[in-house]
């Protein structure tokens, strides 16, 4: 199940809504098995004695309550103790008319109209084990820029069925998406030098229904692997060489339908100076099939766990050697002053 399933399934239980089997569907909606929603119909999962309540182990904890009194029960529920031991994600609760939910991992909120949910579909992403990326910050623009990619894998996986089935080709996506995501930070950032040059030159030379977009990119990427460009096109010699092995391999790029192409456009709208680096790697983990992730050591850590493991390994020692030479440094010249004053 990808996101655009996700998506479609959550707007088809707003066009078909029944209070009755609302919160049923919207599990289903989630990857939520048929034989797990049964047993919570008959009450064998759901760990809640109140009507109009269902407490789902690790999942959510779910209320019809009246509409003014939403917000308050939510925040009650999110620090009541007997919910909390059974670990839920979400607390949800709804009049069906408005519906507020609590994020209880992230600390996030919900507060919308019932009919609007499927504009905030990803909230719930958890509940279908996507976390798309793990960070210290609740940056937006890191998880508009995640959910954005995820999007865009999943477009390209529906245009092109065949291609990403070995560890080969998903080492080839790999090494694709961190391209984009290369060229996308390189033209907000003046490592390339004209700005959105990337984006710019992509929309003005790819047509709208996306059968060209593989080409260009692939002649693109040849050019920023090539330190002569005299074998290119105008508008691709605007581009650097780029050195250090990123564009150095050959593969077939995935073809791109208009969605697809739009996205990719999208993508470049955004504002990539706001967008950590060091969540790269967890976009590009969110998307690829997960029993390769282990195989291609694509298991991403961030930079604060990283530093976690090699401070005491060596840095914590460097720091202390630096403190000393410092030291040194400074009687030095204050020996070096005394003298010339003298």
């Amino acid at each position: 199940m990808n996101v655009k399933d996700i998506e479609h399934d959550i707007q088809n239980i707003i066009d078909n809504f029944s209070k009755k089997e609302f919160i049923y569907d919207f599990l289903l909606a989630y990857g939520i098995s048929k034989t797990s929603v049964t047993r919570l119909k008959k009450g064998d999962f759901n760990l809640s004695n109140n009507a109009n309540e269902i407490l789902y182990k690790k999942k959510i904890f779910f209320k019809v309550e009246d509409g003014d009194k939403l917000l308050s029960t939510t925040d009650n529920l999110s620090n009541d103790e007997k919910i909390l031991k059974h670990k839920p994600r979400f607390i949800i609760t709804t009049d069906y008319d408005h519906l507020v939910a609590k994020d209880l991992k992230l600390g996030r909120n919900l507060d919308i109209k019932l009919d609007e949910l499927p504009k905030y579909f990803d909230f719930f992403l958890p509940l279908a084990g996507s976390e798309v990326y793990k960070s210290t910050n609740d940056n937006s623009a890191d998880r508009n820029a995640a959910y954005k990619m995820a999007t865009l894998y999943d477009l390209l996986r529906e245009e092109n069925p065949s291609i990403y089935t070995s560890k080969e080709s998903i080492h080839n996506l790999n090494i694709f998406l961190s391209r984009l995501l290369f060229c996308y930070f390189a033209e907000d950032t003046e490592i390339f030098e004209k700005e959105s040059i990337f984006t710019n030159t992509l929309a003005q030379h790819t047509s709208d229904n996306g059968n060209d977009t593989h080409g260009f990119l692939s002649q693109l990427f040849k050019r920023l692997n090539s330190k002569k460009s005299d074998e290119f096109p105008e508008y691709l010699r605007r581009f650097p060489y780029v050195n250090g092995g990123l564009f150095k391999d050959s593969f077939n790029i995935p073809l791109f339908s208009f969605k697809a192409r739009k996205v990719l456009i999208e993508l470049g709208d955004l504002n990539w100076k706001e967008i950590n680096p060091d969540i790269f790697g967890s976009m590009i983990q969110a998307v690829v099939i997960d029993e390769y992730r282990s195989d291609l050591g694509m298991h991403y850590t961030s930079v604060p766990n990283i530093l976690k493991l090699i401070k005491p390994l060596f840095l914590d020692e460097l720091y202390e050697e630096f403190e000393k030479i410092e030291i040194k440094v400074k009687v030095k010249v204050k020996v070096k002053n005394k003298i010339e004053k003298k």
